[in-house]
């Protein structure tokens, strides 16, 4: 006779708690939530003893009921620009193993414009996040909305202005100047400058500091406004070559994704770089190296300041009266092929 296979239990199977793990591990319910809270003290031995109890119960700690015991939800936002760049890629990948390394979590908000930013802290406060690292501007007013819902903010690539905020940057002004001096000095005396979007504080103030560091040197250049991809790079020389009616001999790009876009134009309209015009870019991107390219640029230290935020972000959560600081970081001359540089 062949047996009946068995029916399965009616009853529903219970999850292991933190009591059935210490029991099995014959330590304290406290040294069980030590052993699965970041930073915290405990011995060797005892965490490989819960740690094997856990795994011969399956056990998992439950994220939700430990943020309720201490009003924290262990999450971070990220709010950052999706425009088409190279660089903020690098920068999302950075910041996310450093905070995961730390025990959080990150709850990523992509802005399709600098401009959307107040829609999307509507969703922020929603969530009820521990911090946030802000890679767009925020107005006065903004800041001021993190504050009241007791929410420390830090700045990537921003400025607050005259308002109180913790932020980290890399040095526009002085990787402009140390470009346009050095194109200076080698002979360039007719420039243009291909822009970012406009709602972009990091186009605008790169541009700023391109058309300062200039003037210093009793220059000027036209500016062509881009959207900080390949084809406005494409677009943006041609309308700088017409402005220029033939004359120009150096370009400022605002990001390297324009400035590969702007060698591109240069080639298909037969004009040798550098010898008969010099393309720069600013950010460092992986693309920028490439033999095809070999882009002169600045490149811009991510791992640094995706460190320094991190760090400002998640000391600041711990200590809510840490006091506002701004870290400001110099970029690296890249001497590629695409310029010639004193």
């Amino acid at each position: 006779m062949t047996e009946a296979p068995a029916s399965p239990s009616s009853e529903p199977s219970v999850r292991p708690t933190s009591y059935d793990v210490a029991k099995r591990a014959g330590v304290s319910q406290s040294a069980v939530s030590r052993c699965f809270r970041p930073g915290s003290s405990i011995s060797k031995k005892t965490k490989a003893k819960v740690l094997k109890a856990a795994r011969e119960l399956g056990y998992f700690p439950n994220a939700m009921a430990s943020g309720l015991m201490t009003r924290r939800t262990g999450m971070v936002a990220v709010i950052i620009s999706s425009l088409t760049n190279l660089y903020y890629p690098e920068v999302l990948a950075e910041i996310t193993q450093r905070l995961s390394d730390k025990g959080a979590r990150v709850l990523l908000f992509a802005l399709r414009a600098e401009s959307e930013v107040g829609e999307i802290l509507e969703q922020v406060w929603r969530y009820r996040v521990d911090g946030a690292i802000v890679a767009a501007h925020l107005s006065p007013e903004q800041i001021r909305q993190f504050v009241r819902h007791e929410v420390p903010v830090v700045l990537y690539n921003r400025s607050g202005g005259d308002e109180p905020v913790s932020s980290v940057s890399c040095d526009s002004f002085g990787g402009e100047k140390l470009l346009v001096d050095k194109m200076v000095k080698a002979g360039h005396r007719s420039f243009g400058i291909l822009s970012g979007p406009p709602d972009s504080f990091v186009g605008c103030e790169r541009v700023q500091a391109a058309i300062d560091s200039l003037a210093a040197h009793s220059l000027n250049a036209a500016v062509a406004s881009g959207n900080f991809d390949y084809a406005s790079g494409r677009s943006g020389l041609a309308q700088l070559i017409e402005d220029a009616g033939g004359q120009l001999d150096a370009v400022l790009c605002a990001n390297d994704l324009m400035a590969i876009g702007a060698l591109d134009e240069a080639r298909a309209r037969a004009i040798t770089v550098p010898d008969n015009l010099s393309i720069v870019g600013f950010d460092g991107v992986a693309p920028a190296s490439w033999e095809s390219y070999r882009l002169t640029t600045i490149r811009q230290p991510v791992r640094r300041m995706s460190a320094a935020a991190v760090e400002m972000i998640l000391a600041r959560i711990a200590d809510p009266s840490c006091p506002p600081e701004a870290r400001n970081f110099a970029g690296s001359l890249i001497e590629g092929a695409s310029a010639r540089l004193a």
